[in-house]
This record gives C-alpha cells, structure tokens and sequence, in this order.
C-alpha cells in the first residue's frame, strides 16, 4: 500500500500565523511585492467574519539535514502557495508592514463597524466616524482585551444597539480562531510529484515552476543568506525592466543597498535595453547552467536542500556548497560587462530589438555558453562566432523548445568536455545539413503568422546585411526594425480576400515584407501588378511616389535583398502560389548564408 502524500488538517488562523512568526512556516514570498488590492484584504476578512470558506494553504516540508557534527536538523514547512492569503491576513490582523508593487513597506488597514457589520479599507471619512473601528488589527493583535475594547466603545457609542454590538464585536474577536486549511506534502517527495500534487489540488489550476520551487527555496533559507539572494534576484529583474525603481529600491531597503549584490546591478540604474530583459527563471537557469553544469531545476531544488544523489540523503554541506555556488551564478550573470558583451553578441547578430527574440530559453543557454567560454578562456572573437552560431541554431531547429531541459543537460555536458568549436561542427552536421536548408528549412517556412522563429530570423539575416526595406532607398531593415516600421503582406491582404483565400494563405510568411508606413500605405489594396506598373512610371518620369528608388538597377537589388523573385512583379493572384514557391527558397538561401557568415 502506497504512503499518503500529503495531510490535510484544518488548522486555526492564529496557529498559522503564530507559526509563521516563528520560523516554523516559512513565507518565500515575504521580500516580493504584495499584489493583493486593499479590497481584497477587506473581502478575506468579511468572508473569516461570515465563516464563509477561504481556501487551503499549501507547505512542503523541508527535509531532515545531517549537520557536520553528525546531529539532525528538523525540515521546516515552506509556504508554496497561499503567501499572499497569509501576508492579508499578517497584515489586517497583526497589524504588519507589506510590502507593495512599489517594494514600499506599507500597512493595510482594514476597518469594521460592528453596527453594520461591515468592513472597509479605512480612510478619512472613517477614521473621522466613531462607529467605525478604523483598524482591526488594535483589535485582533492582542492589544485590547475583549472585555475592554467592547466597554471602551459602547461608551463612545451610546445610542448603538448594545446587544447587537456585542455579538457582532465578539465574532470580530473570534476571527483569529476561525479555521483554515492546510495540505502540508511530504518531505521525501520529489519535485516533479509536488508540482503534479500542487496542480491537481490548486482550485485556480495554478501552474507552479519548478523555477517557483527553487526560489522558495531560496528565500525560505537563513543560514546562508537565501533572502537577500533572493531579493537580488527579484531586484535585478525588476531592473532591467523598470530602471526607474532603482531609486525607490534604495530608499526602502536601505539594508540590502549595502551588500555586495546591490553593488553589482547599480548599472541598470542608467539602462534602457530591451534586447535582454530576464526573469527570474532566466537568472536561475543560466546560473545554474554555469556553476553546477546541469540544467535540470529540480536539480537545483534538490541540491539547495542538501541532497546527496548517490546516498539519497541530504546533507548540509551539500546546501552550504549548492547556496555558495548558486550566489557566484547570480553574480556573474549580473556583471555589466559580462552582460553588455554578450547582448552586443546577439546584436551583432541581427536582432537588434528584443521582440525579434521570441526564446528566451536560447537567450538564457547562448549566455550561459558565452559565460562557459569566457571562463575557459577561448579566444574572443571565437567567442563571438560561437555564441551567435548556436544562438541562431538554436532558434531555427527549436533546439531550445518543448521538453528542452535532457537536451540542454547533454549540450552543458558535451560543451564542458570538448573543445566547442568541434562540438559545434559536429552539431551543425547533425541538425543543418543540406536537406535542412534545402527542404527542411522551406517546409517550415510554409507556414502562417510571425509568432515562429523563421521570419525574426530571415529579418535578422536582413539587418547583418544592412538591406534596405521593400521600396526604400536608404532606410535600412534595422532602422524599419527598431523604429517599428510595417509588416506589409506583398499581396495585399483585402486583394487576396476577394477571391476567397482564407487567413492560413494569405498570411504566410512567405508573403511579408518589412517597409516604410508611408509607402505602405500607398500600395493599398492593389495587387503587385498594378502597383509595380505605378513604380515603373514613377522611374521613367523619376517622381518620387513610392519611396526613392529611381532606376531600374535599384528596384532589382531592392527585389533581390528582399528576397523577391522576379515574378513577383507580374503579382496576380493566379501566380500567387507560384510566387510562394519561390521566395521561400530564396528565403531558406538567405538564412542559410546569413547563418554561415556569422
């Protein structure tokens, strides 16, 4: 008979939070922002109030550490879901500091009037009335006693009907003994059982990472400062997307403004690229990658616990070395110049807008491996070719898709024993061979919309090459790119349309181009054939109609570079699919030069 793998009990909100004060549940969450609203602190407390049901709380114990002498340590109980249920009700009943969106610390006031039964965020207009009791926690804090508070009150409040106050002030009183429940899941489960266990029992269908896992982890830990490595996680993601938080960062966490990892990001401070901006599972992956060599989460969950894989035990010399090296990842990874090289790499590449980058999971291993190569000292400009070649294999053989994690596992592994620049020859002569290009390549670009890899990467090949936009004399496919310039379909949409051809034909990738808006919308609705007789006119009488292209010559290379074949300018929709043939093989060839030459 298989064990239970979790218990469930109901236990008081004043054990939990008692609990919680000492260390005995430990609240990952508690440096991250509270993103409850104010009402929904009020509506939590209404429904204790009412004994309506507020759901469970989840906590995975800790497991058992061996310490260096020999002793046990007892696993405490982390909190992996209902942190922001326990910071309310922290908040509203013991009259705690949160912190909000802005990482100020702030306190929720919630108020009641026991007239009404009613509660409210308290402001001015309550705090003016003295039916209302303008904060519930001077109550529920233990501050006043029942007896006290009541009689203190009813003074106040002389014409009040005193029997409907009192009963309504005692089950004011009685919310900290109101019960929740609480589903606390083993400590020998493993982390793929947990994340199924949290799934199925979670009523919202919440999925939580295994990333999730690992920064609860973190933050859960003292010993070896999870907490602020925690934060500096949070802070440095939250930086490279807001720099403007910097200055509210400091002057609310004076405290972390003095480690070593404030220092390291001050940088951002002034930082406005968005070509990289990673979360927190970014920053966990790479890191991780770097100094362990695995790329497995939870591995990391379970290394940061102490475990021994070859004894199944878990050890805290094992959390001291797994806290210690993880730190040094996060270090690295936020290094300026570490950061900066690598994000000019990726822009030497072509993708000059972070948009254009739709895997953050190739972003995160290609600077791992740029981080991998740096450290072994290989050459630079190696470093360079290496990192931009696998960055765009990647993305065009979704090697950084789907179940990535075994194969990013096997490519650390290989990256670290061979020499990279035969691993990468011997990669590219597995996944990009003729047939790739040749066939593979044009198969998958016989697909529709631009949520896919391919056309980011054939406007990549165009901005290395520094190729003009369709019809432009001298704005460049980077500047349409950075400057937000049209996607233009080449047979227009609306002309397509009228003969029935439906979103999958006329949307294919084949069919965009990268333009100029004003040019763009000059073309219309008219197909290739009419608007091309338009630009022929406009060279023999050199009016400038449609952009600046004024000779022949400069048309065909314009065509050329936007890989156009020449039956394009003959366009109607009887040799539409014709034309789609075409250009996507002069696509594949493009990206495939562009991929060699890089």
């Amino acid at each position: 008979m298989e064990l239970q793998k979790y218990s469930v009990n109901q236990q008081l909100i004043e054990t939990v939070l008692a609990w919680v004060q000492s260390g005995e549940i430990a609240i990952p969450e508690i440096q991250r922002p509270f993103v409850w609203n104010t009402t929904k602190v009020r509506d939590l407390m209404d429904s204790l109030y009412q004994g309506f049901p507020v759901g469970y709380l989840v906590a995975w114990r800790n497991p058992n550490i061996r310490l260096k002498d020999g002793s046990t340590s007892a696993g405490k109980k982390i909190l992996i879901d209902g942190q922001q249920r326990v910071t309310a009700l922290r908040a509203a009943i013991l009259g705690e500091y949160v912190v909000n969106k802005d990482y100020q610390r702030v306190k929720i006031k919630i108020a009641f009037n026991p007239v009404h039964e009613k509660f409210e965020v308290a402001n001015p207009a309550i705090l003016k009335n003295k039916e209302w009791i303008p904060d519930i926690s001077e109550v529920l804090a233990g501050r006043a006693t029942a007896f006290s508070f009541t009689s203190a009150y009813l003074a106040a409040n002389p014409e009040v009907n005193q029997e409907r106050v009192v009963k309504a002030l005692e089950n004011l009183f009685a919310i900290a003994k109101k019960q929740i429940g609480l589903i606390e899941l083993a400590a020998d489960l493993d982390i793929e059982t947990v994340t199924e266990i949290f799934i199925r029992i979670n009523s919202q269908g919440v999925v939580l990472s295994q990333a999730d896992f690992a920064m609860s982890k973190i933050a859960a830990n003292k010993e070896y400062g999870g907490q602020d490595l925690r934060k500096a996680i949070d802070y440095f993601c939250h930086l490279a997307v807001a720099p403007e938080f910097f200055q509210v960062m400091q002057d609310n966490d004076s405290e972390f403004a003095k480690t070593d990892y404030f220092k390291k990001m001050t940088w951002l401070r002034n930082e406005n690229d968005d070509l990289y901006d990673p979360d927190y599972v970014d920053v966990l992956r790479v890191a991780f990658g770097l100094e362990f060599g695995r790329a497995k989460l939870s591995d990391l969950v379970s290394l940061l616990s102490g475990r021994n894989f070859e004894t199944r035990t878990f050890e805290d010399e094992i959390a001291e070395r797994s806290f210690a090296s993880l730190r040094q990842g996060v270090m690295t990874f936020m290094n300026e110049i570490e950061f900066k090289r690598f994000t000019m790499i990726i822009r030497s590449a072509g993708f000059v807008d972070g948009k254009m980058v739709r895997s953050k999971n190739a972003m995160n291993f290609a600077y791992m491996l740029y981080l991998i190569l740096r450290r072994k000292g290989e050459n630079p400009a190696l470093i360079e070719k290496y990192v931009r070649r696998w960055f765009v294999m990647m993305l065009l053989t979704g090697r950084s898709s789907g179940s990535f994690e075994s194969q990013f596992n096997s490519d650390i592994q290989q990256l670290t024993e061979k020499d990279f620049g035969d691993f990468l020859a011997e990669t590219e002569s597995a996944v990009l061979s003729d047939a790739f290009w040749d066939v593979a390549l044009v198969q998958s670009l016989e697909s529709n919309g631009l949520a896919g890899p391919y056309f980011q990467v054939y406007l990549a090949a165009q901005a290395k090459a520094m190729d003009k936009g369709f019809l432009s004399a001298d704005i460049t496919v980077g500047d349409l790119i950075q400057q937000r310039g049209d996607i233009h379909h080449f047979f227009p949409k609306g002309y397509l349309m009228k003969f029935g051809l439906t979103k999958g034909k006329y949307n294919q990738i084949a069919n965009y181009v990268i333009m100029q808006q004003e040019i763009n919308i000059k073309l219309g609705n008219k197909p290739p054939k009419d608007y091309f007789e338009v630009l022929h006119r406009q060279i023999d009488q050199q009016s400038r109609d449609f952009g600046g292209i004024l000779t022949t010559a400069d048309l065909l290379t314009n065509l050329e570079m936007n890989c156009l074949p020449p039956i394009g300018m003959e366009g109607t929709v009887e040799n539409y699919e014709a034309f789609l043939e075409q250009r996507r093989k002069l696509m594949a060839a493009k990206i495939r030069d562009y991929y060699f030459r890089l």
